[in-house]
């Protein structure tokens, strides 16, 4: 028997922690496991999802209205935002116990409480002054959200906030156009709030395919929504029983919420981990090798905290792959290409690979692209659009990206990405039968390479 308390003790459970925890535990190993919130982490408890059931809860008032053209009539329609949310929390609630459950199905321990590292091999549990200890340690703290220091800044609320509003805001300024900032945008939107927001870059959406970042912007702006590109915010100050938000370029908005969406940081402020020989970022992240192992050699870490691809998906995978290094003895390094993603606003995102613009930067490209009216909205009369586009290997003809826009693209793009992870060339997806009809049909049905226009002398676009 070993001298520790555990084989392996994990601090935090989100879906990286609990994945390994549970995995190692049923090697037989003994586990324990600290949350000093609620066991499922961000994305069970505060994240994708109950962002998601947002997501459907929004997009229901245009499809009851679709659903008229289609013969259905309806009485008066009322949205109850306390319905909405109270549901959300009720299904949060059953998550976190089936997560626990899982825990101790599988025999972990757990320890509702802040749990630190205290020497090489140590844990000190906060609600009982104790320190135990473990064979190896994980740390799978996962990241918090950050806000930029402007005066005023104590009135921002994050997208954590937006679960526990008990009366929906008349309008919401939203600072920042990453993915979260333009989510949470779409949802708002949706449900009748009057949505800003502001963004000191150019354009949403930074790193996707710019295709993406242009349908999807021109879309939001379409349903209401003000993007504000190039200014910041200065100043926050309460205004009765709302806000006053001064900008950069001077404009002064008003709001009965403002919402910061400018990034997250990894947790792992007061840990204790420099203490015992491990390594951090600039940011905080936690330094790993490929098998997410910390400068500390008992000690590992996975999910937000490290800060590589910040995806639910991706911490489960390397809370897998953790257990397979350490208690299986089958070293597995992290891929980390080729990983699916998608956006869920309106219109829905899905892309996996590389964007047109990062595979011109070590390939020559042949782009295929199209875009169309979906079946449904011809008889809806609403003015949506689908977009698919392929970033095809000219020389080896191997499918570099697949991007989408529209109805059900993560769907779409999930079932996708295999192809792409085996390696597809767009031969291959032109000797694939099409599915008709169907929106999905039109990746293998395109043949037609897109060229970019040619400016025409002396116009103003070859200035």
């Amino acid at each position: 028997m070993s001298d520790f308390h555990y084989d392996l003790f994990v601090i935090g459970a989100g879906s990286g922690g609990v994945r390994a925890a549970r995995l190692a535990a049923q090697l037989g190993k003994r586990v324990a496991i600290a949350e000093e919130y609620r066991i499922g982490g961000t994305c069970v408890i505060r994240g994708c999802v109950p962002k998601k059931l947002l997501v459907y809860g929004s997009r229901y008032g245009a499809e009851i209205e679709d659903a008229c053209a289609f013969g259905w009539s309806y009485g008066d329609l009322e949205f109850q935002w306390p319905t909405l949310i109270h549901n959300v929390q009720r299904e949060v609630d059953r998550l976190n116990g089936v997560y626990t459950r899982t825990l101790e199905n599988a025999g972990v321990e757990r320890f509702l409480t802040r749990a630190t590292v205290d020497g090489p091999h140590g844990v000190r549990l906060a609600d009982r002054d104790a320190t135990v200890s473990a064979d190896y340690i994980l740390v799978a703290t996962g990241s918090a959200p950050t806000f930029p220091s402007v005066p005023g800044a104590e009135y921002f609320i994050s997208s954590n906030e937006c679960f526990q509003f008990e009366t929906l805001p008349e309008s919401i300024v939203i600072l920042g156009a990453g993915y979260i900032g333009m989510e949470f945008a779409s949802i708002f939107a949706g449900l009748g709030v009057t949505v800003t927001v502001v963004h000191r870059g150019d354009q949403i959406l930074r790193g996707f395919d710019m295709d993406l970042r242009d349908i999807v912007a021109e879309a939001l702006r379409d349903r209401g929504v003000d993007l504000r590109m190039d200014t910041n915010i200065t100043s926050i100050e309460k205004d009765g029983e709302g806000y006053r938000v001064v900008l950069t370029d001077g404009d002064v908005l008003h709001a009965s919420s403002v919402m910061a969406a400018t990034g997250r940081k990894p947790n792992t402020k007061g840990l204790g981990l420099e203490a015992v020989g491990v390594e951090l970022g600039s940011n905080g992240r936690v330094v790993v090798d490929a098998y997410s192992k910390t400068a500390a050699d008992n000690i590992y870490a996975v999910g937000d905290v490290t800060d590589r691809a910040n995806l639910t998906p991706v911490a489960i995978r390397e809370g897998t792959a953790f257990v397979e290094t350490v208690f299986e003895g089958q070293p597995k390094a992290m891929d980390y290409s080729l990983i699916p993603t998608a956006v869920f606003t309106e219109p829905e995102i899905g892309t996996v690979g590389l964007s047109e613009e990062d595979a011109r930067k070590d390939h020559q490209v042949d782009i295929y692209k199209t875009s169309f009216r979906p079946m449904r909205a011809t008889i809806s009369g609403r003015g949506e659009k689908v977009f698919m586009k392929l970033a095809v290997d000219a020389v080896t003809d191997k499918v570099l990206g697949l991007h989408m826009v529209g109805p059900d693209a993560a769907e779409i793009v999930q079932m996708a990405a295999i192809a792409l992870r085996l390696g597809a060339t767009k031969a291959d997806f032109d000797a694939t039968m099409a599915l008709h009809p169907s929106m999905a049909e039109e990746f293998v049905t395109l043949r037609q390479k897109w060229e970019p226009p040619t400016p025409v002398k002396g116009s103003d676009a070859a200035a």
